[in-house]
């Protein structure tokens, strides 16, 4: 099952799912604005990444310079900004199993499927 986290507004999370969705690949659409992750979830995603806290956020979001936050702040500090202001999420973000990918470009989601 693929699960992703998904913003309509954003052109790269809507090529992502559409790509999932012509696999045929079963999925669930979380609209993580909505229904923001918790900081476990966050913290789970990031090991499932495998990347560094900055690497799955957007530092370049006007809420992240409104927060005091830069590149080198505590990944700590970063996640509990994030699930305080879900905005900051990297997006989309696609998870199977115990893997997940950023997807930029969309077309890394084919590892996933």
């Amino acid at each position: 099952m693929i699960t992703i986290w998904h913003n309509p507004r954003c052109s790269k999370s809507r090529q992502t799912l559409a790509l999932i969705e012509e696999s045929g690949a079963d999925h669930t659409i979380r609209k993580y604005l909505e229904d923001a992750p918790t900081l476990a979830e966050l913290e789970t995603a990031q090991r499932a990444l495998g990347v560094a806290v900055i690497d799955m956020l957007r530092p370049s979001e006007k809420q992240f310079k409104e927060l005091g936050l830069t590149r080198n702040s505590d990944a700590g500090e970063l996640l509990k900004a994030a699930a305080d202001h879900p905005i900051l999420v990297e997006r989309p973000i696609v998870f199977s199993g115990t893997r997940a990918i950023i997807g930029r470009p969309p077309e890394a989601v084919q590892d996933l499927l």
